[in-house]
């Protein structure tokens, strides 16, 4: 999806109402600096200077959401302390409804210290007990279910094992929901996903992905599958895997859509919370009935910017309009190889006429842009396939390309008449036609009576081929020797 069809979709993104289940957490930090190590044992010494509380947990889901001017309500359980009232004001301080929370006056309110030095986290203590939660207890809350669930546009169950999310609530908060036509996220702890049975979508990160198939994800080419199993073993609508470095993946049961977004983070300073981020802001878009496609996209670019920022972070529409203006309508369009299907396959789930062209596009001039704005006048939107360094040297010779193939794909996709740029390092564009059957292929008038590539391929799948007009006196080979003859002599 380019940056402008984004903008769109968060400019008139609703306000849903999202019912938050799940282990509510404070997190902690004391940051200072190490400068000496303990006379008393060989441990670094901490000169604290700074102490701060932070939502963790389902809490930070909660906060994430209301960054996103969503309405939250929070089904929790907090300990009979200090802490718990401390995290109770701090969720209903930013317009969290916390009715519903329960009190177990027999654990405590979990808490996560982190002790930091600089970007360096030295030391985590936790303060917890696991058990479930007492039956009293889970009775309240499944008598106050059915209402709370009926007035969400969905639902997340942000399970962290730490007692709240028994079989039986997730199992009545899932039937509920699909009664109601509610959507259920899950953001997964285990690996038993039968425990989420019946539920819209899961979310869980690559190692917690491979827990649950029981095996390791040696490659990208791996993730389809566990996404599949996935699926199957918790009767899902779909599944999104998110992969670190590698963006994320999803995959919908019903029309077999799949896709790899790749990630959007500009700088990671810390991944706390990353999750809490991706699946709140799928709950948003899909409780605002836009589609997983689109929520994956909005969801990538969130986790881009929290893990920019320290610890449980969340963003606001503001900054991720702003980043998705900075980013996306040049890089968003710039596509490796392995996405070309899948950006190819939304195009056409909207119906849109699909146009591609190539070349090297070496030192762009006057004549690429009359001829580009031709192509994407014969559609709805333009790919590009641009020929990689090694290609140009073997079709132009060794002195070219002038401008490496990054350098080029970056020019290309700041065209506002280019909807996707994509390499290829053959001397012909036939197998990546073949992969896009393009319902227009577009060609510069001097391939006329040379036999066009890809012609035969695009005419047989009821395609047309357009030869464009060319203007006269442009070209990169003249560029560069006016380039030569314009230099000074020594």
């Amino acid at each position: 999806m380019n940056g402008r069809e984004l903008r769109r979709a968060l400019t008139t993104l609703a306000h849903p109402r999202i019912l938050v289940i799940g282990d509510l957490i404070l997190d902690s930090y004391v940051a200072g600096e190490v400068s000496r190590i303990s006379p008393e044992a060989p441990i670094p010494v901490l000169n604290a200077r700074v102490t701060d509380e932070r939502l963790g947990g389902a809490g930070n889901v909660a906060a994430n959401l209301r960054s996103m001017e969503a309405a939250v309500e929070v089904i929790g359980m907090l300990g009979d302390d200090s802490r718990g009232r401390r995290l109770r004001g701090m969720l209903e301080e930013i317009g969290v409804e916390t009715g519903a929370c329960v009190v177990d006056p027999d654990r405590p309110t979990i808490e996560k210290t982190r002790m930091v030095s600089g970007i360096h986290q030295m030391l985590r203590v936790d303060w917890e007990k696991t058990h479930p939660i007492p039956q009293p207890l889970l009775e309240r809350l499944l008598a106050e279910l059915p209402a709370r669930v009926q007035a969400a546009q969905a639902v997340i169950l942000s399970d962290y094992g730490k007692g709240l999310l028994v079989n039986e609530l997730i199992t009545a908060t899932i039937a509920i929901a699909r009664a109601c036509g509610v959507p259920v996220l899950v953001d997964p702890k285990g690996n038993d996903y039968s425990r989420y049975r019946g539920a819209t979508l899961v979310t869980p990160n690559r190692k917690e992905a491979e827990e649950a198939v029981g095996r390791r994800i040696t490659s990208l080419d791996d993730v389809p599958k566990v996404a599949e199993e996935l699926i199957a073993v918790a009767a899902l609508d779909a599944a999104v895997i998110t992969l670190g470095p590698d963006g994320m993946y999803y995959r919908v049961k019903s029309t077999g859509e799949s896709a790899r977004v790749p990630t959007m983070a500009r700088a990671v300073f810390d991944v706390t919370g990353a999750g809490d981020t991706v699946i709140s802001h799928l709950a948003l878009c899909l409780g605002a009935g836009l589609p997983l496609a689109t929520a994956v996209h909005l969801a990538n670019q969130a986790a881009g910017i929290v893990v920019g920022k320290r610890g449980a972070a969340s963003t606001t529409r503001e900054e991720l309009l702003t980043m998705l203006g900075e980013t996306l309508e040049h890089h968003g369009k710039i596509l490796a190889p392995a996405d070309v299907e899948s950006v190819v396959s939304q195009w056409r789930a909207k119906e849109q006429r699909i146009v591609f062209t190539n070349g090297c596009f070496d030192i762009l001039h006057a004549g690429h842009v009359d001829y580009l704005r031709f192509a994407r006048s014969k559609g709805d939107v333009l790919i590009v396939g641009l020929n990689d360094d090694a290609s140009v040297r073997r079709l132009k010779g060794p002195t070219r390309p002038v401008n490496t193939i990054s350098d080029r794909l970056a020019v290309l996709a700041a065209l506002e008449m280019v909807d996707a740029v994509v390499p290829f390092g053959e001397d012909t564009p036939a197998k990546i036609i073949e992969r896009i059957t393009p319902h227009v292929l577009v060609k510069g008038q001097d391939w006329e009576g040379k036999g066009v590539v890809g012609r035969e391929w695009v005419e047989k799948h009821g395609g047309q081929v357009h030869l464009a007009p060319l203007l006269a006196g442009r070209s990169t080979s003249s560029i560069i020797e006016r380039a030569k003859l314009d230099k000074p002599s020594c």
